[in-house]
């Protein structure tokens, strides 16, 4: 059976929002430092395995085989930043979904209130 919504429940619900919205935000920050974090480590290695590869090879390399030799000689990285991308899109999900919460829970305040003041 459903019990009523009262306006002290939504005040509830909306303080333990505003609690994971700040932790949310906080993992978010988190997460998109390792990510720029890694990104760089990612895109320094990058340039060092191209420069490497010059003069390397008696033959001529194109700019698109250096780019893969580059790339799969910094596999390990380009995977951590991938993961670390990841991470961020799902916190950032996870944000808006903490936020979406709180507009329903301010929906519910609103109704409630409003059916409070017509009885």
């Amino acid at each position: 059976m459903n019990q009523p919504i009262t306006p002290q429940m939504i005040e509830t619900r909306l303080r333990d929002l505003s609690k994971e919205v700040d932790q949310s935000y906080k993992e978010l920050n988190e997460a998109e430092t390792n990510y720029f974090k890694v990104k760089a480590q990612y895109e320094i290695a990058l340039a060092k395995s191209r420069l490497s590869l010059i003069g390397q090879n008696n033959q001529k390399l194109t700019v698109s085989d250096k780019a893969d030799l580059a790339l799969t000689s910094t596999e390990q990285l380009h995977l951590q930043m991938a993961t670390a991308e990841a991470v961020v899109r799902a916190s950032r999900a996870n944000a808006q979904r903490i936020r979406t919460q709180v507009d329903i829970a301010r929906s519910i305040g609103t109704s409630v209130r409003t059916s409070m003041d017509i009885v």
